[in-house]
């Protein structure tokens, strides 16, 4: 604990148990703990302000202020909303205009949570920030750090992480990876936080009514593209859509079209403004193309390497090879087929326990 005592960690506190019990852990581990929310709600109402219980409104600041003052710990809320609506808010929208279904999680660790938050720490002379995120991070023995597992398959965060850099895992706490959420609950129950039992919020922060349509159409305005044709994969219109918002690969329900069997979106073409319609076994794949790519647990890979990998947040996982194809992309060759492998999610691949790193899907080869 000794060795603790003079490092600065600055806790990013969602108002929720997670990080609210990361601070408490990291406390009684002796750190200097500073807890910080991150603002990035954008101008809006107050009664909406209220109504937003995310990871970052306005119930998030009064819980993780209260926490604060339980714990008896410095507590501020940093202004993020800048980078928040160019890094996460923008990019969500730009990447369904282009017919893909980005993640908006892993965009904000990488730029807000762990980028901008990060910086500020340093700058005020903290030497860690830390979150409520169920993983671990590992020094290797090739000098790297990486990504673990958390010790609950359930609960675990690491597909979220993979874009990390290694000088932000460097400077990274992740205490709660090392319990599982009853535990967490549990701790938090025994130290009298006051958010022991709140509820896990489930939705994407900034669209707290899962209309993300909805949410497009009022950021893009005149950009959003109308009605157009439902088609098979050789062309044949079999009715209209209502925008290529409001579709994802391996969609079956809200297509509302007669076709007498089960019906999938296999494709999205923004150029045609057109959806392809399928079959289920039409959006299998083997073969899964990706760019972007951050490796985290090597520097890079020279020959092909098998791993397992992750292609949306809830997927198992299957097994497959990985090879460079020039400089920014890989080729995932799997060795079963997984299904709806879409444009704009993460694959991540895995060494074990560890992230060996991941890249953005651009579709199947």
């Amino acid at each position: 604990m000794q060795n603790n005592r003079n490092k600065k960690v600055v806790v990013g506190m969602s108002g929720g148990v997670d990080s609210s019990v990361a601070a408490y852990l990291l406390k009684k581990q002796g750190y200097d703990v500073v807890g910080v929310t991150m603002q990035i709600w954008q101008d809006e109402a107050e009664e909406q302000k209220s109504e937003n219980g995310g990871c970052c409104g306005l119930s998030a600041v009064d819980d993780a202020r209260r926490v604060a003052e339980s714990l008896d710990i410095p507590y501020y809320v940093m202004n993020f909303k800048q980078e928040f609506k160019c890094r996460v808010m923008d990019y969500f929208v730009e990447e369904y205009l282009r017919g893909r279904t980005p993640n908006p999680c892993i965009a904000c660790n990488r730029y807000v949570k762990w980028e901008s938050l990060l910086k500020r720490s340093l700058d005020i002379g903290a030497d860690y920030i830390a979150t409520g995120h169920y993983a671990r991070i590992d020094k290797l023995p090739n000098g790297r750090f990486a990504v673990r597992n958390s010790v609950t398959a359930a609960k675990d965060q690491t597909y979220a992480l993979y874009n990390l850099t290694q000088e932000q895992l460097k400077h990274t706490l992740m205490p709660v990876g090392e319990y599982t959420k009853e535990q967490i609950r549990e701790i938090a129950e025994k130290a009298g936080l006051p958010v022991a039992h709140k509820p896990d919020s489930q939705e994407i922060c900034f669209v707290p009514d899962n209309d993300y349509a909805g949410f497009i159409d009022r950021e893009a305005g005149d950009r959003v593209p109308g009605p157009g044709n439902f088609v098979t994969a050789e062309g044949k219109v079999l009715g209209q859509h209502k925008g290529i918002t409001h579709y994802t690969i391996g969609q079956r329900r809200g297509l509302e079209l007669p076709m007498g069997e089960r019906v999938f979106v296999t494709r999205i073409r923004p150029e045609t403004n057109e959806v392809v319609i399928g079959k289920n076994e039409d959006i299998f794949a083997t073969e899964v193309l990706c760019d972007k790519v951050n490796f985290m647990s090597v520097e890079d890979i020279v020959v092909p390497v098998r791993v397992k990998a992750k292609i949306r947040y809830n997927h198992g996982g299957e097994y497959c090879l990985i090879e460079k194809q020039g400089e920014d992309r890989v080729k995932c060759t799997f060795e079963k087929p997984v299904r709806a492998a879409t444009p704009g999610q993460a694959v991540v691949f895995y060494d074990g326990e560890y992230v060996l790193g991941g890249g953005t899907i651009i579709g199947r080869v």
